[in-house]
């Protein structure tokens, strides 16, 4: 499926519950269909892969894996299956529920992230989506094949941009920058996380950035031993990369979760405020460190002084930000995150480098920018071009900082390469 039928199709499904539920909410309700839609095709797929190889048919490789759970990724109960449930009329709220709590209770990874929603949910004595309506959005949903030779394996990050994008609350309340695919892969190749490196992103959202590095992994992985990315088993990789995040928003910590198992990663997501509250942690109560960093906070967040002044772990020494722009409190707990000889990068909103600079006197943001150049930590700022953002037509930067010491020398040590991409793109 190519990146405009997708968009077509989830169009035509948001079109279907157009006016039963706020548009803002329709990923809420169409994202978990998508994934389940994508688990039963995937699993479609893993039933035909094992009686192929045990020379058998698609109903017998069914009671092998009833019996050796082992033989699939996951399991979905013949009773759980999308086509089961499809089948169904009256009731259908109640019945699409109770299946994606089945499919959690079988796999204990799902717990929590595709059981969230009550699909026969009321307000004010009426359903949000009756019967009708989610038949309709189920055989809308039914229109493609979701299989792992039939879609990128990013499926569920671009569905997700494309509904923010789309029906999402516009401007910053939304409080949702998602990074656009090709940025997040530039990050990816940036950092170029090694195998067994920890990966962390303070900011998760859907997971977007940390699946790309480890997608990114995949690929070099792949090429190494000649075989399509596709056709990579879990054994293939002895040293995985080890994704971990933080976000605040419940709904998008599941949607990270959604995304690393439809990848078949594993990732540590934590819901919490990471710049109140950071949730990785050493057992001394010591901030976690990682080897590289990947993130997109929110541009300009307001966090009250207290946050720096009272900080337990020692993240802000270089400086308190001023009220209504924390792109340097983040940092500062992103440059503390990382493990001696570590790297980062961090899409910013271009003031983050600029605000302050012809000021003779004090500006917070650029006496923290002087602590970081004069430390040399920063490898390189990148200038994105214009209108890549879905709900800004600032252009953005890419930060790229790097934790040196005697043992973990910086290779241009005393530079700090600046790149204009503005004209570096191709319109899409």
């Amino acid at each position: 499926m190519d990146l405009n039928t997708l968009q077509s199709w989830l169009w035509k499904a948001a079109c279907s519950i157009r006016g039963e539920v706020d548009a803002a909410r329709y990923k809420d309700y169409i994202l978990p269909l998508v994934f389940y839609k994508r688990l039963d095709d995937v699993y479609a797929d893993e039933l035909m892969r094992v009686g192929k190889e045990l020379g058998q048919d698609t109903g017998t490789a069914e009671l092998f894996v009833e019996a050796d759970r082992s033989l699939v990724r996951f399991y979905i109960p013949a009773s759980a299956r999308w086509q089961q449930v499809r089948k169904q009329a009256a009731g259908l709220g109640e019945r699409i529920t109770d299946t994606l709590r089945t499919i959690a209770r079988e796999n204990p990874d799902l717990a929590g992230v595709i059981d969230r929603r009550d699909f026969n949910a009321t307000e004010g004595n009426q359903r949000l989506l009756d019967d009708n309506t989610l038949a309709r959005l189920v055989n809308i949903l039914s229109e493609q094949r979701l299989g792992l030779s039939d879609v990128q394996p990013d499926l569920l990050g671009r569905a997700y941009e494309y509904l923010i994008r789309k029906f999402a609350e516009r401007g910053s309340s939304a409080g949702e920058f998602f990074t656009p695919t090709d940025v997040g892969f530039l990050i990816a190749r940036i950092l170029d996380a090694q195998p067994g490196e920890s990966v962390y992103d303070p900011t998760s959202g859907s997971g977007g950035l940390l699946i790309k590095t480890q997608l990114r992994h995949r690929q070099k992985l792949a090429e190494a031993l000649s075989k399509p990315v596709e056709e990579l088993r879990p054994s293939d990789d002895p040293q995985p990369i080890r994704l971990y995040g933080q976000e605040l928003q419940a709904d998008n910590v599941a949607a990270a979760k959604m995304n690393a198992f439809i990848h078949d990663m594993r990732a540590d997501v934590r819901q919490g405020n990471t710049l109140r509250n950071p949730l990785f942690l050493n057992e001394d109560g010591s901030l976690r460190r990682f080897d590289k960093l990947a993130a997109n906070p929110m541009w300009n967040q307001d966090f009250t002084p207290d946050v720096y002044e009272n900080d337990a772990y020692g993240r802000f020494e270089w400086g308190t930000p001023p009220a209504g722009t924390a792109d340097w409190g983040w940092i500062q707990h992103m440059y503390a995150s990382l493990e001696p000889g570590g790297r980062m990068a961090v899409v910013l909103d271009t003031g983050a480098a600029s605000r302050g600079s012809g000021n003779k006197g004090r500006n917070a943001e650029r006496d923290i920018r002087k602590q970081f150049v004069d430390h040399d930590a920063i490898d390189a700022v990148i200038l994105l071009p214009d209108n890549m953002f879905f709900n800004t037509s600032a252009p953005g930067i890419i930060l790229v900082a790097r934790k040196a010491d005697a043992a973990h020398p910086r290779p241009h040590a005393g530079e700090i390469l600046l790149i204009n991409a503005g004209k570096h793109f191709v319109k899409g």
